[in-house]
């Protein structure tokens, strides 16, 4: 057992990943028609939800807009520049293709979301306000846009139509 920051960060970040799988759990138990389940799923999806907040506001890692938002470009930059391409070089040499798929997908998306947040960064810093719009994400690849969804996603070809609109 590790110290009570490292507790508590494996923590968040399990109840993270539970929250998840639970949504994910949620989705499947509808398409099987099982309503009662889905909903439970999704009960106790928001209560690890409850619980990762509770223990990220503990480790003191919600802070300003401003130092979230260059938490995020800083996580993003990682994501597109180290760990993605880590994890695409490792996914061809075992020539698994569903996980080099899924891989460049994500660091494309990533690099997309570094630009998004440096945006919103500097418009904080100039003292403006993005634009009061919805965004648009991509629901094969997670591409994900400001205003409009296009007529084919940018990364991964999917049509208009398999993007969800975030208010």
């Amino acid at each position: 057992m590790g110290n009570t920051q490292e507790n508590l960060k494996a923590a968040f970040s399990g109840e993270s990943q539970a929250n998840r799988r639970y949504l994910f759990s949620a989705e499947q138990a509808e398409k099987d028609g099982q309503k009662a389940i889905a909903r439970l799923f999704r009960a106790v999806a928001e209560a690890e939800t409850v619980h990762a907040r509770n223990h990220l506001k503990t480790l003191g890692e919600i802070k300003s807009t401003k130092e979230n938002l260059e938490a995020a470009i800083s996580g993003e930059y990682y994501e597109f520049r180290k760990m993605y391409p880590e994890f695409i070089e490792q996914a061809k040499k075992e020539d698994n293709k569903r996980a080099d798929v899924t891989f460049d997908y994500a660091s494309k998306v990533e690099k997309v979301h570094h630009g998004l947040y440096e945006k919103a960064l500097k418009a904080l810093e100039a003292g403006q306000k993005l634009p009061d719009e919805p965004f648009f994400v991509c629901q094969v690849c997670g591409y994900t846009v400001a205003g409009k969804a296009p007529d084919k996603c940018p990364i991964c070809q999917a049509p208009q139509d398999r993007f969800k609109k975030i208010e």
